[in-house]
């Protein structure tokens, strides 16, 4: 019995595709490890509040001033520390995936990232 070939492709071709995604995957890992790196900051409260996560989505610092500090309203603290959080959060998750899509070309390959 013959191997059955896709329409449109080659053995070669199969073997070049193969490779190409090969060589996509190499330059991902190596882009997932330089963001994991980075760190970015986002703030909260016209400045009240820092927080700086990688991006291994992991929060490094939380920066407060003293002036926002008030026994009477920890609530609003929460909320400046989490409003800040989320967007450091966001900011590494959409440098990821542009990051990621720049060198897949658009590709959504399940499993390459």
């Amino acid at each position: 019995m013959k191997a059955r070939i896709p329409r449109g492709g080659t053995p070669s071709n199969l073997q070049q595709i193969a490779k190409q995604a090969q060589k996509m995957q190499e330059e991902m890992d190596i882009a997932s490890s330089q963001l994991e790196e980075k760190e970015y900051t986002a703030t909260a409260g016209g400045g009240m509040v820092d927080v700086v996560v990688t991006g291994k989505m992991e929060v490094t610092s939380i920066n407060i001033k003293p002036d926002v500090v008030d026994p009477d309203d920890i609530e609003m603290l929460s909320d400046l520390i989490m409003a800040a959080t989320n967007e450091a959060l966001r900011k590494a998750t959409e440098d990821k995936a542009q990051t990621m899509e720049k060198i897949s070309g658009g590709l959504n390959i399940p499993g390459l990232f």
